[in-house]
């Protein structure tokens, strides 16, 4: 079997191609490039030591590499994508849409398609029902990433191996160590990129610029202060506000005004409801909702976490309605919400968060 391994140089990624060679498969190992460190005005990301990692992986376990450029691509998809999202008023998660678009999207079209079987690091697992496969959660808890791979299809999820899914997080470290890989202790990355090696309000800074607003306190129209732009600010945030008598807590953004509204009283002013709506739902395999029609318990997230929120779901119009058994803290329109089974095992698909 043809198997193309996507490492990044990091721990996870490595130890991938370590168990791969010891199932007596010998991937070809592709390093993907992101970055675009030498272009003015692109994001700062240098692959150097990267590279320099995964081909020390490639010779030791003597496996080809080939490092391959969507530099041009990721910009046109993913910072475009979190750009727009954010100048929008909306929470962007690029982490999600470089999975679906880039490694299992435009990779495969132009790399993978010549392969078997596709391997990452990511913390997951497949399922085989009835002949047909699902995203399952990782046997790590704490680090399971299907929140991240919430938006892949079937042809993708399909063709996916994840090499350490029924692993914890310090087997693969101990792994690492026992091998020797240059990634043994090398901290984890925090998602995309730009998000790991530059910071995020200079990034956004840099696409956005700058445009002087009020910091207005919810409950009684006076303003407290001024702003440099409502898209430096999230739903729910309380650093970076520098406002006294605090602590003040972001609740909304009027973005034809560029307001950024406050308030001291988190819990009952920030988005902390019982329900939410999603639209534009994909579901990875199929809508399990359609042949289970009075099966609509679920298990959801919106956010990466190890907690799930229990609730049901139903169906109306364009619009899926979750109403959840306990209340939800931190809703934000743009995020992701992203649907599991009831016993938080298979990962179905996910939605957008509409107001």
């Amino acid at each position: 079997m043809k198997i193309a391994a996507l490492v990044s140089g990091g721990v996870d990624s490595s130890v991938v191609v370590h168990q791969l060679k010891d199932m007596g498969y010998d991937p070809v190992i592709f390093y993907i490039q992101i970055g675009m460190e030498n272009n003015e005005g692109y994001i700062d990301c240098s692959s150097e030591e990267d590279i320099e990692i995964t081909t020390f992986i490639a010779r030791k376990y003597g496996c080809r590499i080939e490092i391959v450029s969507l530099q041009k691509e990721y910009w046109e998809n993913i910072i475009a994508y979190t750009i727009d999202t954010v100048h929008r008023g909306l929470t962007p998660n690029p982490d999600i849409m470089c999975n679906k678009l880039i490694k299992f999207g435009i990779f495969e079209q132009r790399w993978g398609y010549e392969f078997d079987k596709i391997a990452t690091g990511h913390y997951a697992t497949t399922t085989e029902i009835n002949d047909e496969i699902y995203l399952s959660t990782a046997f790590d808890k704490v680090k399971d990433q299907t929140y991240f791979l919430g938006q892949i299809d079937y042809l993708q999820i399909s063709k996916l191996m994840f090499p350490i899914g029924h692993l914890q997080k310090s087997e693969v470290r101990i792994i690492a160590a026992k091998q020797d890989l240059p990634s043994a202790f090398r901290k984890d990355s925090q998602g995309i990129c730009f998000l790991g090696k530059i910071n995020y309000s200079n990034f956004i800074r840099r696409y956005l610029g700058e445009k002087l607003g009020k910091i207005v306190e919810l409950e009684t129209g006076k303003i407290l202060g001024n702003h440099k732009g409502y898209w430096f600010y999230t739903i729910g945030q309380r650093k970076g506000l520098y406002l006294s008598g605090g602590p003040w807590f972001v609740i909304k953004k009027d973005v034809q005004q560029n307001i950024v509204f406050v308030s001291n009283d988190y819990k009952s002013k920030i988005r902390y409801s019982k329900s939410l709506n999603l639209e534009r739902v994909h579901f990875i395999t199929r809508n399990i909702f359609d042949d289970f029609i009075d099966t609509k318990e679920i298990a959801f997230k919106i956010r990466h976490t190890p907690k799930f929120t229990f609730g049901k779901i139903r169906h109306i119009g364009n619009v899926y309605r979750i109403e959840s058994e306990s209340k939800i803290q931190g809703i934000a329109a743009g995020q992701f919400g992203v649907i599991y089974d009831k016993r938080c095992k298979l990962c179905l698909g996910s939605g957008v968060i509409i107001e």
